[in-house]
C-alpha cells in the first residue's frame, strides 16, 4: 500500500487505535461506515487522480485496506 493510500485511510478508522494498518484490516470492523466510504472514496479520487468505476463500489472492495487499495491502484494509470 502507498504511503499517501495509508494517511488518508487511517482517518476513517477511529477503532484502528494501535493496530497496524495491513492489506488485511477489516474497515467496517475497525469503524468505517457507508457515509465515511463515500467520503473516503472521494478522498482518495482527489489523492491519486483516479475514478473508481461505479462496479468497484460494493461492500466487497471497501472490507479490506488491501482490497481497496487494489482498486484504486489498478484505477491508476500506468506509468510510462
Amino acid at each position: 500500500m502507498d504511503a499517501r493510500f495509508t494517511e488518508i485511510l487511517t482517518p476513517f478508522l477511529p477503532y484502528l487505535n494501535d493496530h497496524p494498518l495491513t492489506d488485511e484490516t477489516p474497515l467496517r470492523e475497525f469503524g468505517l461506515d457507508s457515509m465515511q466510504a463515500i467520503e473516503l472514496m472521494f478522498a482518495v479520487e482527489d489523492t491519486f487522480g483516479v475514478e473508481l468505476p461505479d462496479e468497484l463500489l460494493t461492500e466487497e472492495t471497501f472490507s479490506t485496506a488491501g482490497k481497496l487499495w487494489g482498486a484504486v491502484s489498478g484505477a491508476m494509470p500506468e506509468a510510462i
